[in-house]
C-alpha cells in the first residue's frame, strides 16, 4: 500500500508538469486567455512548486514567492526549485536574491544548467563579459538548453556581431524550430540593418499573433544603438498586441522619459505601478517626476535649458553662453542645422540624473544624450574638481550632431571618438587625461582591434576597459583627422549613414584592411605616448621617493628630483602629482616665479583642483600679471563655478580691466550664490552696471545693498553719486 500511494504522488506530479507545459504551450501559440485559465487551475494543486510556478505566470508575484519558499522546504536538495525561484527574483528586479538562490542550487549540483543559466542571465543585466562563459557552461551541461543559445546570440548583437546573433540564433532553431525567442533575435538584426520587412519576425506572429515581445526585443536593440524614436514606436507596437507586457510598458515609460515626454512617461509608469509592477525601475522614475516642479525651463532659440531653482540663477550665464558657442561650432564643423531644439537638462543630484537615463541610480556617467535631449550632472553635483562640466556639454553636444547626421545609425566607438575629439579640440586641457589603466593597456597591448571595439563600451572585460575604450576610439579618431584631414571623418560619417560596418567603412573610406588599420594605429599611438609606457614603473617608483621628499620636507630634493618625475607622465595631474609637489617646494623656497610656472604647466596639462587653480592666479595677480589670472580664475567656472571666492576675485580683476559685461557675470553669479555679505555682492554689482552705463539697475542694487546693511557706507556713497548723475542727466 505505501509503494502504490508513492506511485500515486508521482503520477500526479508527472500530471501536473504535463499540464504546466501545456498552459506554456497556449501562451505561446497566442491563446492568453486559454492560458490563464490553464494556470488558474493549477493555482489549487497539490505540489507547491506547481503552484508557484503557475502564480508567476499569472502575475501574482508575492503568492508565488511563498509558494517557492514552500516548495523549496519540502525538498531542501532539489536543485530545480531553488533555480526557479531564482528567476522570479531576476524577473523582479532583485537580482542579489536571485544570483544567490542560483548559488544555493548549484551548491547542490555544480553543474546544474538551469541555475548557471540564471547566472549568466543576472550577468547580462548589467552587460558583464561573465555572461558568455556562464551561458557557455549552462550549454556543456545541457546542450539543448535553448536559453543559453539565445542569450549568446542576444549578447552578439549587442556587441554589433549580427552574423554571429544569428548563427547562434539558428543553433537555438535547429532544437526547437518555432523558438520564439530566437526568432526575436533575428528579426531584430534585421530591423538594426533597416530591413522592417523581416522574415522572422513574420514567422513568429504567424505562431503566436500576440507575440508583442518581439517588438519590445527589437525596440530594445533599437534604443541600445541609440534609436530611441524608434524604439518607442515599436514598444507601442508591442502593447498594442499585447497591453499586459508591464516590462515593455515601463521601458515606453523610460524612454519617452529619456526623450523629453514627461507627462505621457509618467502615465505609462503609473500603469506599470498600478499593476503591481514597484520594482524600483518604475518607481524610481516616478519618485523623480514628483521633483520637475522643482525646475525652471529656459527657452533661448535653437535650445532650451532646464535648471534647478535653487541653482539656476547661478549656473543659468555660463550654461546658455556655453551651449550656444558649441551649437554654432558645430553646425559649421559638420554643416548641418538641426531640425529641432536641442534640451539641456541638469541635475545637482547625481543619483536623479543616474535615475533620469536608467531608471536606477549608481551610473558613472556624466552625461548621455538622446536624440536632441541631453541630460548631464551639474557641476555642484560632484566634489569640486571632479568633474569639468563644459567638457562634458560639449561631448554630449557632439553626439546631436554626429547621431543626427546618420540618423542615429553610427557604431559607439564612432561617435564617442568623434565626442571625445570634439571636446578636447576646444582646449587642450579639456577631456580626460590619460589614466593609469590607458598607460598599462599600451603597454600590454590591450587595445582591441577596430573592427571589434564597441564591445569595449558594451561588453568590457573589466570596469577599466570603457575608459581605455574611449582614449582609444578618440585618438583613432585624431590619427584618422591627421592622417587623411577632417573631410575623411565627415566622409565616414556619410558611410555608417547608409548603415555600412567598420570593416567595410575602414576599407571604402581609408583604402585598407581594418587590420592594416589596426597596425598604423598601434605605431602611431604607440610613439605617442612612448615615454610614458616606457617609464611608468620608473614614474612610479619617482613618485613613492617624492611622497618620502615631502614628508621629509627636503625642498632641495624635490626641485631636484621632481622634473624628471613630471616629465615621464606628464598627464598625470590627479592629487599627489609631480606638478603640486614642484611649485609648493618653489613656494617653501621664497621663489613664487617658479611655483607659478609650474603651475601653469599642471593647468595646460589638464589639472582642475579649484584651490590649486586659485592658487596660481593669485601667484599670477602678485606677480602684476592680472589678465593672465583672469584666465585661470574662468578656467575654473568651467570646473566648479559655486565657489564665492571665485567669483569676488574674478569679479573685481574684470572691472579693473575695464570688462564691464563680465564683471557683471560673475558679481550676478555671487548674488546667486546668497553670500553672507550680500550687501557687499550687491554694491560690487552696482559698480559692474554703472561701468556698463546701466545706472538704473546700477540703482537697484544699491538699493539692495542699504536694504541688507542699512549702514554701509561704501553703498551709501555710490547711491550719492548715482543721484547726482541722474540730477546731471535728466
Amino acid at each position: 500500500m505505501k509503494l502504490r500511494a508513492v506511485g500515486l504522488v508521482l503520477l500526479a506530479a508527472a500530471l501536473q508538469a504535463e499540464t504546466l507545459d501545456a498552459c506554456r504551450q497556449m501562451d505561446r501559440k497566442g491563446r492568453p486567455a486559454e492560458a490563464a485559465r490553464c494556470y488558474q487551475a493549477l493555482v489549487s494543486a497539490r505540489d507547491p512548486f506547481v503552484r508557484a510556478e503557475a502564480l508567476f505566470a499569472l502575475g501574482r508575484y508575492a503568492e508565488a514567492n511563498d509558494q517557492y519558499r514552500q516548495a523549496v522546504a519540502a525538498a531542501p536538495k532539489n536543485p530545480d526549485y531553488r533555480a526557479a525561484w531564482g528567476r522570479l527574483y531576476l524577473d523582479r528586479e532583485q537580482k542579489q536574491d536571485a544570483v544567490d538562490l542560483f548559488n544555493e542550487a548549484l551548491s547542490l549540483q555544480p553543474d546544474h544548467a538551469g541555475a548557471l543559466l540564471g547566472l549568466a542571465l543576472a550577468a547580462s543585466e548589467g552587460f558583464d563579459q561573465m555572461a558568455e562563459q556562464l551561458a557557455l557552461r549552462a550549454l556543456a551541461a545541457n546542450p539543448k538548453l535553448t536559453e543559453a543559445r539565445v542569450l549568446l546570440a542576444r549578447m552578439a548583437l549587442e556587441d554589433g556581431n549580427a552574423e554571429k546573433a544569428r548563427a547562434e540564433a539558428d543553433k537555438a532553431l535547429s532544437i526547437d524550430p518555432e523558438l520564439l525567442e530566437a526568432l526575436s533575435i533575428k528579426a531584430a538584426a534585421d530591423w538594426l540593418e533597416d530591413r522592417t520587412d523581416s522574415p522572422s519576425l513574420r514567422q513568429a506572429l504567424r505562431l503566436n499573433p500576440v507575440y508583442g515581445e518581439i517588438y519590445a526585443v527589437i525596440a530594445r536593440f533599437l534604443v541600445l544603438n541609440r534609436r530611441y524614436e524608434e524604439g518607442v514606436e515599436l514598444y507601442r507596437k508591442a502593447l498594442e498586441l499585447n497591453p499586459r507586457l508591464y516590462k515593455a510598458r515601463a521601458e515606453l515609460g523610460l524612454n519617452l522619459l529619456r526623450l523629453g515626454q514627461a507627462e505621457e512617461a509618467r502615465r505609462h509608469l503609473e500603469a506599470c505601478y498600478r499593476a503591481g509592477e514597484t520594482y524600483p525601475a518604475v518607481g524610481n522614475p516616478l519618485r523623480l517626476l514628483d521633483t520637475y516642479g522643482d525646475f525652471r525651463y529656459f527657452r533661448r532659440g535653437n535650445f532650451i535649458l532646464k535648471l534647478h531653482q535653487k541653482e539656476a540663477d547661478l549656473l543659468l550665464p555660463y550654461f546658455e553662453e556655453e551651449i550656444a558657442r558649441a551649437l554654432a561650432a558645430y553646425e559649421e564643423r559638420y554643416r548641418l542645422r538641426l531640425d529641432r531644439p536641442v534640451q539641456v537638462e541638469v541635475y545637482p543630484n547625481h543619483e536623479d540624473f543616474a535615475v533620469r537615463v536608467l531608471g536606477m541610480p549608481g551610473m558613472p556617467a556624466l552625461g548621455v544624450t538622446f536624440v536632441n535631449v541631453i541630460a548631464m550632472d551639474s557641476p555642484t553635483s560632484r566634489k569640486p574638481g571632479e568633474f569639468h562640466w563644459a567638457s562634458t556639454l560639449w561631448h554630449e553636444l557632439s553626439h546631436v550632431f554626429t547621431l543626427a547626421a546618420t540618423r542615429q545609425r553610427m557604431p559607439r566607438w564612432f561617435t564617442e571618438g568623434l565626442a571625445v575629439r570634439d571636446e578636447t579640440a576646444v582646449s587642450p586641457d579639456w577631456g580626460d587625461r590619460i589614466s593609469p589603466a590607458v598607460v598599462l593597456a599600451l603597454r600590454d597591448k590591450k587595445l582591441l582591434p577596430i573592427a571589434e571595439l564597441d564591445r569595449g563600451f558594451v561588453h568590457p572585460s573589466d570596469p577599466e576597459q570603457v575608459v581605455v575604450s574611449y582614449f582609444q576610439a578618440g585618438r583613432a579618431c585624431t590619427f584618422i583627422e591627421k592622417t587623411w584631414g577632417f573631410q575623411k571623418l565627415l566622409d565616414m560619417i556619410h558611410a555608417f549613414g547608409k548603415l555600412k560596418s567598420t570593416p567595410e567603412v575602414i576599407r571604402e573610406q581609408l583604402g585598407m584592411e581594418p587590420e592594416e588599420f589596426d597596425r598604423r594605429f598601434m605605431a602611431w599611438v604607440s610613439e605617442e605616448n612612448k615615454t610614458t609606457v616606457a617609464g611608468f614603473e620608473e614614474w612610479k617608483k619617482g613618485m613613492r621617493r617624492l611622497s618620502e621628499l615631502v614628508k621629509a620636507r627636503d625642498y632641495e630634493g624635490i626641485v631636484r628630483e621632481a622634473p624628471a618625475v613630471r616629465d615621464l607622465y606628464p598627464e598625470f595631474v590627479e592629487d599627489g602629482n609631480a606638478y603640486t609637489v614642484l611649485a609648493d617646494a618653489y613656494l617653501a623656497r621664497g621663489e613664487p616665479q617658479k611655483a607659478a610656472a609650474e603651475l601653469e604647466r599642471y593647468a595646460r596639462a589638464g589639472g582642475r583642483n579649484p584651490e590649486t587653480l586659485k592658487l596660481l592666479a593669485k601667484l599670477k595677480e602678485d606677480l602684476g600679471r592680472p589678465q593672465e589670472a583672469v584666465e585661470v580664475l574662468k578656467r575654473i567656472n568651467y570646473i566648479y563655478p559655486r565657489d564665492e571666492e571665485v567669483h569676488q576675485r574674478l569679479g573685481e580683476l574684470l572691472l579693473a580691466a575695464g570688462d564691464a559685461r563680465g564683471a557683471i557675470r560673475e558679481f550676478q553669479a555671487l548674488v546667486a550664490m546668497r553670500p553672507i555679505d550680500e550687501a557687499a555682492a550687491r554694491y560690487n554689482l552696482a559698480r559692474a552696471y554703472r561701468l556698463a552705463g546701466k545706472n538704473e539697475e546700477a540703482r537697484e542694487q544699491v538699493l539692495s545693498a542699504l536694504e541688507a546693511a542699512p549702514g554701509y557706507r561704501p553703498a551709501q556713497k555710490l547711491l550719492l553719486e548715482l543721484s547726482q548723475s541722474k540730477e546731471g542727466n535728466p
